[in-house]
């Protein structure tokens, strides 16, 4: 029994010596950071396809923009995909009215939904709690409305929009090869960004903000100001999420800016632990697994992922990504602080 205990704990310092020679650098995180991202959604393919790894590299990208507003700024917004919504229908109209090339296009959809977020998030920001949540819900609704009625003869309405030009020069999203690997590069270049940001000053800063926004305003800081920046590159990213939606499905439909689908991008961000960029990719992933095999086996898939849930938020509170880093740690100061056995003394 003794020398099974020797072998994990010499294979536990084994790993720990590897993880902290591999991480000892910012070069080495990144790359490391870097293969694990292609390894995982290489991993998908053969399983789900191309087309639905797609989706899950997606869909990892807009709870990556949600999670810089409630797990980085602690302000939870039930009208997150407003942004996906305007981002998809800006790059299909550009596409449609004003230019052949797609990649010109996903600026356009960037763009519009900057601008809509920097105008929803002038009122937004400046409540919190229940009313910021409720405020975005509204300007999600309003969103849903223009395309459905006002603006039907543009958007299609109910009917929905079919996007154009999907091949320009060699980028041609018509194959799903080249979709999924570009868009898995969006995913990696979209982490690497927020990990920049939320690694610097300005990342303290919005930690801060979530921490006590009192305490940063009586520092001399405009934390209108922060929270503004912060909501615009929020909606910015999600902007980019629902463009390449649109050039995943080649069709976009009033769907995407459904109100009742802001719960899956909230229960992900949930899943995986939020203010953690890790924990929203393996939130994202497990629950795109739920929603995509779970009704294949149980009707009643809906009662699992409200236990789930539940499960979550009374016991794992910082979320998959969260309660293992703990564990890790937890081992890791354990393994340290223990003494080294002497040859012929028991413990």
């Amino acid at each position: 029994m003794r020398n099974v205990l020797n072998k994990k704990r010499r294979v536990i310092q084994i790993f720990t010596i590897w993880w902290g020679q591999l991480t000892k650098t910012n070069v080495g995180r990144r790359i490391f950071e870097l293969i694990f991202l292609i390894i995982v959604f290489l991993f998908f393919i053969p399983f789900l396809g191309t087309h639905r790894a797609t989706d899950f590299a997606i869909f990892c990208i807009m709870v990556l923009s949600f999670d810089l507003l409630y797990g980085y700024m602690g302000r939870l917004s039930m009208g997150h995909l407003l942004y996906l919504g305007v981002g998809a229908y800006a790059t299909g109209l550009s596409l449609r009215y004003l230019t052949s090339n797609p990649l010109l296009a996903i600026v356009f959809g960037v763009l519009a939904a900057c601008v809509v977020g920097m105008a929803a998030g002038s009122i937004a920001i400046r409540a919190t709690g229940a009313c910021f949540a409720l405020i975005n819900l509204a300007f999600n609704r309003v969103g849903w409305f223009l395309v459905m009625s006002p603006l039907k003869a543009i958007t299609g309405g109910e009917n929905g929009l079919s996007v154009r030009n999907l091949s320009f020069s060699f980028f041609n999203f018509r194959n799903p090869n080249f979709r999924f690997w570009f868009v898995l590069i969006s995913l990696i270049f979209v982490f690497f960004f927020l990990r920049v940001i939320t690694s610097s000053s300005f990342g303290v800063l919005l930690r801060s903000i979530k921490e006590d926004e009192k305490r940063v305003r009586f520092l001399g800081y405009n934390t209108y100001y922060y929270k503004w920046i912060n909501f615009i590159i929020s909606a910015s990213v999600a902007g980019f999420a629902g463009a390449l939606t649109a050039l995943n499905y080649g069709y976009i439909n009033p769907n995407v800016l459904d109100v009742n689908a802001n719960s899956g991008v909230i229960f992900a961000c949930l899943i995986g632990g939020p203010g953690c960029l890790y924990g929203s990719i393996v939130g994202g992933i497990i629950y795109m697994l739920i929603t995509n095999l779970l009704p294949i086996y149980f009707q009643r898939w809906e009662l699992l992922l409200g236990v789930s849930l539940l499960l979550i938020v009374f016991r794992f509170r910082k979320g998959i990504w969260g309660g293992l880093e703990s564990l890790f740690n937890r081992i890791a100061a354990r393994e340290n602080s223990d003494p080294p056995l002497e040859k012929g003394v028991s413990k």
